[in-house]
């Protein structure tokens, strides 16, 4: 059985004192959840005040990028071997990485090899635009964004999928449940086609998209659905409480 995960991205948003302090009005409430992975990903600059604050409970941490060099003169950047002694997740390929910074499959591919034999557990991001979406182009997109995202790996358990379609993000107009869980099952059948069937059935693949403490039950109860990226609403303690606790109560029913 897939254990449920439920990721907060809080992009660049919060200071290290906002951080600290929306960290400490959720924690009590959230370390008490079962039955679900519960990974926080506040902006580098708070990772470490995170890490004391959760250090001993059942949260973990993410960061929202690296590069895929261990060191160098690359100003600006973070390596793997700077996050891997501070965190157990990053984010990579996130769309807003590739419109705003110009990463392309080429460049996620590089960090989800370096993540994985970095021991870093990753959260590859794929997602179809609006227009391609329109364009029926939708099982194109999100099969080369996989295909070339894996390119070169090996079956490996330290990988987690979100599929965020960039037209739900921020909009607040989310994708139904039936629309994510069949986009969702044809990512499951094309890491199936890539590595093995076995490992694809044991791979956690999440929704992202203007989820919240309202829909999140619409996105869960669908059978390849095994949590969500959530970005706004991990801003709002109570609402990131009730994603969790509503997926944990939802998936142990089941």
């Amino acid at each position: 059985m897939r254990i449920p995960l439920i990721a907060g991205n809080w992009k660049m948003n919060t200071t290290v004192a906002q951080a600290v302090s929306l960290v400490k009005t959720m924690l009590p409430d959230l370390d008490k959840i079962s039955n679900v992975e519960k990974v926080l990903c506040p902006p580098f600059v708070s990772l470490n005040a995170i890490k004391e604050l959760i250090t001993g409970t059942s949260i973990k941490l993410g960061a929202q990028n690296m590069y895929f060099k261990d060191k160098g003169a690359y100003t600006g950047e973070i390596s793997p071997l700077m996050l891997i002694d501070v965190c157990n997740f990053v984010i990579l390929g996130h769309s807003e990485r590739r419109q705003y910074f110009a990463e392309n499959d080429e460049i996620v591919n590089k960090k989800v090899q370096v993540a994985l034999e970095s021991g870093l557990l990753s959260i590859l991001c794929v997602g179809e635009s609006l227009a391609e979406n329109e364009a029926n182009r939708t099982e194109e997109v999100i099969t080369r964004q996989i295909t070339e995202g894996l390119a070169g790996t090996k079956p490996n358990g330290k990988l987690v999928i979100a599929y965020e379609p960039i037209w739900a993000i921020g909009t607040g107009k989310a994708a139904t449940g039936k629309q994510a869980n069949a986009t969702i099952a044809l990512i499951r059948n094309t890491i199936a086609s890539l590595w093995d069937r076995g490992t694809a059935n044991t791979i956690r693949i999440l929704y992202g998209g203007s989820v919240t403490g309202a829909n999140i039950a619409e996105f869960i109860t669908e059978p390849e659905i095994d949590g969500a990226l959530v970005g706004g609403a991990s801003l709002k303690a109570d609402d990131f409480v009730s994603i969790v606790s509503q997926t944990s109560k939802i998936k142990v029913t089941k």
